[in-house]
Parts: structure tokens; C-alpha cells; sequence
């Protein structure tokens, strides 16, 4: 016997409210009025014989029979989508990654050639910013963020911790007859002073925070720039040993503590977990997580 599904318009109209919880959103998102989409419910819902939303003073909520449909039928759309964008982009995709100034220069942009040698089929494009991106607003794939890796609605896969140290040019720490001990740090500028990382790595030696309270350098923001003023000799700034290999090798930068640090905070990947079976997110994902594995070696 055959079987009669539902209009397909009335299913999409279905979908996107159930994930908006909002009639307004959902019809804004596909292109129709308000009353076209009550409509396509309302067909939906005579034809399964069962209500599937109940109106609410601030939006709408799925009923059981609206609950036990919606999950799969996102997942029937996510999958069609999928089927139609690895057709479209079968010979050519772009990848949207954001992420910050300081690890798209620092560390994401100096190994893409890689990428593309690997996935020439695939170009990249960076956008830079330093606030947490909307993937429901925001034409973006994929997002390096710094965080705890504890973002709602989104796959988040651990790029790497963060470690840092004081690091400064070698004619300043030769000026003081050179930094033997974290109090020898004391003598000299801090760059970036109002980083919380300096708190922390002051807290953990068990030296002053009142310092801080005496700097007189602007607020840098991001290693990008503190690194450049440590090289010239203006400070001292905490900066990443594994970005800096070749400033440190030079003899540009010298890290006079062994010891790092752990920020409490990490480099992740994040992207929807509606996208996490598109190709091209699967294999910047891999090549992002074997990049990062050869750090730890």
C-alpha cells in the first residue's frame, strides 16, 4: 500500500517552529507570513490527527505527540540539506572558520597550507573577532573559541590548553643582570598588565598583585601585540612558548623561568550539531586536531 506523507511545505513549516518555539521567527526564517505558517501547521496537524503546539504567553511549546516527532524530523532536514550541499559543492566548497585575531596569526593562518594542499577542493575563509559568534545569525561553519568548551546547541572539540611565561628580549633581562627567580620579574615593565593572566601567574608565585596596580602600558589584548613590544624591549609579556618557537630559537625572545603556566581556559572548535556530518567540517576538524597533536610532540 502506498504511503502519503504529509505536504512538504507543511513538515518544513513544522520543523522551523518546533526549533524557533516561535511562529514569528519561523516564518521570518522562511520567507512567509505569520498566518501561512498557523495555516501549514494546521494542515500538519489535521492530517496526523494530533495537536502539536500549545500557544504560551511568551511563544509556543511542543506538545508529547509535538515532541516525539521533532527531533527526527530536524534530523531528516539536516540530512537533506547535507545531501544537497555535498551535491552542490561536490567540485568546490568554502569553509567560514572564526575565531580570534591572536590565534588565526599566531597559530591557524601560518599552518593552512597545509589544509589546502590536503583539501584543495576546500578554501578557507577567516574572519577575525573577539566576541562569541551567533551560528543562528551569523553565516559562519565553524568557530575557534577560547572558553570551557560548555557551549549549548554546539559540538565542541578541544584544540589545545593554553600554557604561558614571562618572556621578554635578552637585552632587557641582561639590563638587571638577568631573571633568575619570578620576583626578578618585579624589576621590570609588564606588558598587557590588565590580562588576568598576570593576576593568576602572580597569585601562583606568591608575589604582589599591587605591581600591577603601577603599570603604565596600554592594554594590548592579544599576544599579537605584546609579543612585538617584549621583542623591542619594552616589557615583559606572558606569551605562548609553542607560538613563539622561532622568535625563542632566534634568540629574539628568551623565556628565562621554565616553568609555564595553565590558563583555565582552552582553544576549541565549535560548530552546530546540526553541521557535524558535512564534509568539509569533518575534515577541517581532523586536520585541526592533527595539527594540534604535533604540538604535543
Amino acid at each position: 500500500m502506498a504511503r502519503f506523507l504529509p505536504p512538504l511545505a507543511a513538515i518544513r513549516a513544522f520543523e522551523a517552529v518546533a526549533r524557533k518555539l516561535s511562529f514569528t521567527r519561523a516564518a521570518e526564517e522562511l520567507g512567509m507570513t505569520q498566518a501561512a505558517v498557523s495555516y501549514q501547521i494546521k494542515l500538519l496537524e489535521e492530517r496526523l490527527r494530533a495537536k502539536l503546539f500549545v500557544r504560551r504567553s511568551h511563544g509556543v511549546v511542543l506538545t508529547e505527540a509535538g515532541q516525539r516527532i521533532a527531533p527526527n524530523i530536524s534530523e531528516a532536514f539536516n540530512l537533506l540539506h547535507e545531501t544537497l550541499d555535498n551535491l552542490e559543492h561536490a567540485q568546490h566548497e568554502t569553509l567560514t572558520v572564526s575565531t580570534t585575531n591572536g590565534f588565526a596569526a599566531l597559530w591557524l593562518v601560518p599552518r593552512l597550507d597545509s589544509f589546502r594542499l590536503a583539501q584543495p577542493q576546500i578554501t578557507v575563509r577567516i574572519e577575525t573577532t573577539d566576541r562569541v559568534v551567533d551560528f543562528a545569525q551569523e553565516d559562519m561553519d565553524v568557530a575557534v573559541r577560547a572558553g570551557d568548551g560548555k557551549w549549548p546547541g554546539l559540538v565542541a572539540v578541544k584544540v589545545h590548553d593554553v600554557y604561558y611565561a614571562p618572556m621578554l628580549s635578552p637585552q632587557l633581562a641582561t639590563a638587571i643582570g638577568g631573571v633568575r627567580e619570578p620576583a626578578d620579574i618585579l624589576k621590570l615593565p609588564l606588558l598587557d598588565s590588565q590580562n588576568p593572566l598576570w593576576t593568576a601567574w602572580l597569585c601562583a608565585h606568591d608575589l604582589p598583585l599591587d605591581i600591577l596596580e603601577r603599570q603604565s602600558s596600554p592594554s594590548l589584548g592579544t599576544q599579537v601585540f605584546s609579543a612585538p613590544a617584549a621583542m623591542d624591549g619594552r616589557g615583559v609579556a606572558l606569551l605562548t612558548p609553542t607560538y613563539f618557537r622561532r622568535e625563542l630559537a632566534e634568540g629574539r625572545l628568551v623565556q628565562p623561568l621554565a616553568e609555564t603556566s595553565k590558563a583555565v581556559w582552552a582553544y576549541w572548535l565549535t560548530y552546530p550539531e546540526r553541521s557535524r556530518r558535512l564534509r568539509k567540517i569533518k575534515a577541517f576538524s581532523a586536520w585541526l586536531m592533527a595539527e594540534a597533536g604535533k604540538d604535543a610532540t
